[in-house]
């Protein structure tokens, strides 16, 4: 996450009905009681489940799955899962295209995100994050051995840790060459024999009518004014979650060799018009 990717055709101004505004109120309203009441369950959960398993979590990821299948629903968005969820230790990686992958990739698979240490501190959504057990990382050099430390930890505790390598979200048209930076974490030697790791392609659907990229939050878009965009929608579209079959880690030379065949193989997933590496794609409606 360590740049932002903008396209040279900026995104279409989105105007909000009067209807509109009455559907994002109602949808608002709910949706926010959702996470309401699945962070104070939560709460309550691991006051039993930290003294009991510690870094484990063997109930509170549902509370996760079911307030996330329960977003989709107040959005009136479909939600799609093909293929099967790696059963084995380790990473899942996926292509970035909006914060609604958050519950895109929640939904069906418990994981734990990888995330900037700047999101720690975002009002609302840093709390939500530091709740779900997200892990968060810094560039600082410094802090290198503390944080392979942590991710050793995780990963041995059975969490499957995920992230996006892209490093920035896009228009869910493309898939930007991986960074294989935080690959080399998984080739340390308590970790290189045990570790699989599970490309994932998600998909956006674009509502009916509307422009393909409805769903891409890039650039310096804001995050209030794209989910009211999604609450006021008059009808959604969907999204598809495609889980790749998991490789092991073991199997590869080194971290770019990783990168790169879990690139492809994230990319291969994508509609034909959308296996691009950063170029243009092609805007189908």
């Amino acid at each position: 996450m360590s740049f932002t990717w903008s396209p040279e055709e900026p995104a279409p101004p989105h105007r909000i009905t009067a209807a509109g505004w009455i559907r994002a109120g109602l949808r608002g309203v709910v949706l926010v009681a959702v996470l309401l009441l699945g962070v104070v369950a939560m709460m309550a959960l691991r006051l039993v489940e930290r003294p009991l398993y510690g870094l484990h979590r063997p109930w509170t990821p549902f509370i996760t799955q079911v307030v996330c299948r329960t977003a989709f629903f107040v959005l009136g968005m479909r939600h799609e899962a093909v293929g099967e969820r790696m059963a084995e230790r380790g990473a899942v990686v996926a292509n970035h295209a909006s914060w609604l992958d958050i519950f895109s990739l929640n939904a069906r698979k418990r994981v734990y995100f990888v995330s900037k240490a700047e999101v720690a501190g975002w009002p609302g959504i840093g709390f939500l994050a530091k709740i779900t057990g997200t892990v968060f990382i810094t560039r600082d050099p410094r802090a290198a051995k503390a944080q392979q430390q942590v991710f050793e930890e995780r990963l041995l505790a059975g969490h499957k840790l995920l992230f996006f390598p892209e490093g920035t979200s896009t228009d869910g048209f493309r898939v930007l060459p991986f960074k294989s930076t935080l690959f080399q974490a998984f080739f340390n030697e308590n970790l290189r024999d045990e570790l699989h790791i599970q490309p994932v392609t998600v998909i956006y659907h674009a509502p009916e009518g509307e422009d393909p990229r409805f769903y891409g939050w890039w650039g310096d878009m804001d995050f209030g004014s794209h989910a009211l965009k999604l609450l006021a929608a008059r009808r959604n579209g969907g999204v598809k979650v495609v889980y790749h079959a998991p490789v092991k880690v073991a199997d590869f030379v080194s971290r770019k060799a990783l990168a790169a065949h879990v690139e492809r193989v994230v990319r291969s997933g994508m509609p034909t018009e959308r296996q691009v590496a950063g170029g243009e794609a092609r805007l189908t409606r």
